[in-house]
């Protein structure tokens, strides 16, 4: 059975929503977002982007695990997903390394300025950067408080208004 674009859409709401759930319990997260095509009204969006803010101590290693599972889960459907990463500040610092084991020498391919100087900090500003005004202000700021920057498309609003009740939203 072919899934249709609303299909996959919905699909991908509900697996970001599921990476939200965990990450919202890890020591160190202080917001979590949803940017990008996610927080548009786009009918077939390529990926599940969601924006993180951690301390700078922060053990990364548990938010890697679960973007795994989102970026695995999204695959599924030949979709992808990002985790990108800021400080306390407001100040983008990268993504999640998608890598199971992440150190200094592990992979020669690794394109992050300092590889392993903070496990699982994927800081390739080379090849991704964020606009300061959208780590600061993200279209959709979905926990601890939800804040919405412009319009928000009806399926998101459903998940956001089920996550703030408590309901699970898959």
């Amino acid at each position: 059975m072919q899934q249709t674009e609303s299909d996959i859409r919905a699909f991908l709401i509900a697996e970001a929503f599921r990476f939200i759930d965990r990450a919202k319990a890890m020591p160190g997260v202080r917001r979590i977002a949803l940017v990008g095509s996610l927080t548009k009204e786009n009918a077939d969006p390529k990926d599940a982007d969601v924006l993180v803010t951690v301390d700078d101590a922060a053990d990364l290693s548990g938010l890697a695990t679960a973007a795994r599972k989102l970026k695995g889960a999204a695959q599924t459907r030949n979709k992808g997903a990002d985790i990108f990463l800021a400080n306390p500040d407001g100040r983008y610092i990268g993504r999640i390394c998608h890598w199971r084991e992440c150190g200094p020498g592990i992979r020669i391919s690794c394109d992050a300025r300092r590889c392993g100087g903070r496990h699982y900090l994927h800081d390739d500003f080379d090849d991704v950067t964020l606009a300061p005004v959208l780590v600061k202000e993200p279209p959709v700021e979905v926990w601890p408080t939800l804040v919405c920057r412009g319009g928000v498309p009806a399926d998101l609003m459903t998940y956001l208004s089920r996550f703030q009740s408590g309901i699970n939203a898959a």
